[in-house]
C-alpha cells in the first residue's frame, strides 16, 4: 500500500507541475480582463440592437468562462487530493485510497485535456467548423463506409458537447451516401477538427460482396473554418455556376415540391457546394455562398501553405492512396493513424466518436 501511495503522490506532483507550467505560458490576467470587458459590454444599453453583434460577444463571453472555469475546476481537484492524500498519510487510514485513486485518473485526464486546449491558438482555431465528407471510387461499399464516418462524427459531436447541423445530404438508393455536408458549432471545435482532413480507408469484408471477400473503400473529409466576415472575397457573378434542385433531406412540407436546394460551382477553381437544408432556395443560397467563400479563402491558405513545404521539401499530397487513417475490421481490429503511427484496436470505440487519442496524438505532434 505504502508504495502505492507513493507512486500516486509522484504522480500527483507530476500534475501539478505540468498544470502549473501550463499557467504560466498562459495570460490569465488578460483572460480575467477581456472577461470583464465582454461581460460590462453585456450590460450596456442597447446591446441587443444588433443581434448578430451581441451573439458574437456571447460566443467570446462564454469562451473565456469556460476556460477560466476549466483551470478554476482543474486547481480545485489537484487541491482536494493533495489534502486528501496528507489526511491519509497523517492518520494512516487507507479507507478512502479507492476513491483518491479513481479520482486521480480521472484528473489525469482532465489536466491532458486542459494541456491540449491550451495548444488551440491557431487564428482560427476558435472558430465553428464545415465538415464535408465525399465517398470515394467503390460504388456501394465506399459509400456505405461515408455513412459511417458521418455517424462517426456526429458520435464525436455528441461526445464533445458540440452540435452537428446537416446542411447537405446525397443519399444512395441502396446503401450509404455520396456526400454530406455539416456545419458543426461548439468551443475551439475547428482546432479540434482540423486534422481530420484528408482520406480515410477502412478494411473489411464488405456486407455487400455474396462472396465474403475483403474489400478496402476511401472517403475523403474536407476541414474548413466557418468564417464570420467574409465580404471581402471577390467573386464576380459570371464566374458561377447556379443550380437548383429538388431537396431529398429534412425540410417538412417543401422537400420534393419545390426547387429550394442549391448547387453553386466556382467556374475558375472548379469548387462545387450545395445546400439543401433550408426550407427556401434564397435561404439555401445564402448558405451555399457562405460555403463557397469559406472554401475558397481556406483553399488560397492551403495552397500557400503546401508552396512553402514544398520548397521545404515536406509537401504531402492528400489524395487517393495517401490516407491519413486506417480503419481495419478485418482480420484483425485495428485503428492506426498515418501522421503520428497512434493506434487503438478498438475499433468499435472509435467508429462511436472516440477520436480524441488521435486528434491528441495529432494536436501534439504538431508543437514538437
Amino acid at each position: 500500500m505504502e508504495q502505492n501511495v507513493y507512486l500516486d503522490k509522484t504522480k500527483l506532483d507530476e500534475i501539478e507541475s505540468m498544470v502549473n507550467s501550463l499557467i504560466e505560458s498562459m495570460d490569465i490576467d488578460g483572460m480575467k480582463a477581456k472577461l470583464r470587458d465582454l461581460n460590462d459590454k453585456q450590460m450596456e444599453e442597447g446591446f441587443w440592437d444588433d443581434t448578430e453583434s451581441a451573439q458574437k460577444t456571447i460566443k467570446e463571453f462564454n469562451h473565456y468562462n469556460r476556460k477560466i472555469e476549466n483551470l478554476k475546476s482543474l486547481t480545485d481537484e489537484i487541491s482536494s487530493l493533495k489534502d486528501l492524500l496528507e489526511i491519509m498519510e497523517m492518520e494512516g487510514d487507507y479507507s478512502s485510497y479507492k476513491d483518491f485513486k479513481d479520482d486521480l485518473i480521472k484528473l489525469e485526464k482532465h489536466a491532458e485535456d486542459f494541456k491540449i486546449a491550451t495548444l488551440l491558438n491557431d487564428k482560427y482555431d476558435d472558430n465553428d467548423v464545415i465538415l464535408q465528407i465525399h465517398a470515394g471510387a467503390g460504388g456501394t461499399e465506399a459509400q456505405d463506409w461515408a455513412s459511417m464516418l458521418l455517424r462517426m462524427y456526429t458520435r464525436y459531436c455528441e461526445q464533445k458537447g458540440f452540435s452537428a447541423e446537416i446542411l447537405d445530404l446525397q443519399k444512395e438508393d441502396e446503401a450509404g451516401i455520396k456526400s454530406a455536408t455539416l456545419l458543426i458549432k461548439g468551443d475551439s471545435c475547428y482546432g479540434y477538427l482540423k486534422g481530420e482532413k484528408g482520406v480515410h480507408r477502412l478494411v473489411r469484408i464488405s456486407p455487400f460482396d455474396s462472396n465474403k471477400r475483403r474489400h478496402t473503400s476511401f472517403s475523403s473529409v474536407d476541414v474548413y473554418p466557418e468564417l464570420e466576415d467574409v465580404e471581402d472575397v471577390d467573386i464576380k457573378p459570371e464566374d458561377l455556376k447556379i443550380d437548383t434542385y429538388r431537396s431529398s433531406g429534412a425540410g417538412g412540407q417543401h422537400v420534393n415540391t419545390t426547387d429550394s436546394a442549391v448547387r453553386i460551382t466556382h467556374i475558375p477553381t472548379g469548387v462545387v457546394v450545395q445546400c439543401q437544408n433550408e426550407r427556401s432556395q434564397i435561404q439555401n443560397r445564402e448558405t451555399a455562398m457562405k460555403l463557397l467563400k469559406a472554401k475558397l479563402i481556406s483553399l488560397a491558405q492551403e495552397e500557400q501553405k503546401e508552396a512553402i513545404e514544398d520548397l521545404s521539401g515536406n509537401y504531402s499530397q492528400i489524395a487517393w492512396g495517401s490516407q491519413i487513417r486506417s480503419y481495419v475490421f478485418q482480420p484483425y481490429t485495428m485503428v492506426k493513424d498515418h501522421r503520428t503511427n497512434e493506434e487503438i484496436g478498438d475499433v468499435e470505440s472509435v467508429m462511436d466518436g472516440n477520436l480524441d487519442p488521435f486528434i491528441n496524438a495529432y494536436l501534439q505532434s504538431k508543437v514538437k
